[in-house]
């Protein structure tokens, strides 16, 4: 066996701090920064934006 053993995917900064990621948490640096992204998701501070104009589904409002 060679020992020149390449990644399957290249090194790329962490979204989170900019270090280099690593193999176990790719895209990731580390566990802390996947764990931050995920909370961001989680908390609703990353956003998906739907179509101009799209409020709640018919008789949604109508609960109260």
């Amino acid at each position: 066996m060679s020992a020149d053993v390449k990644g399957l995917r290249p090194t790329r900064k962490c979204p989170e701090c900019g270090r280099p990621s690593e193999r176990a948490t790719f895209p990731f640096c580390s566990p802390r920064c996947k764990d931050v992204d995920l909370h961001r998701w989680l908390s609703g501070a990353y956003v998906i934006p739907g179509p101009e104009g799209e409020g709640s589904p018919p008789g949604e409002d109508d609960r109260l």
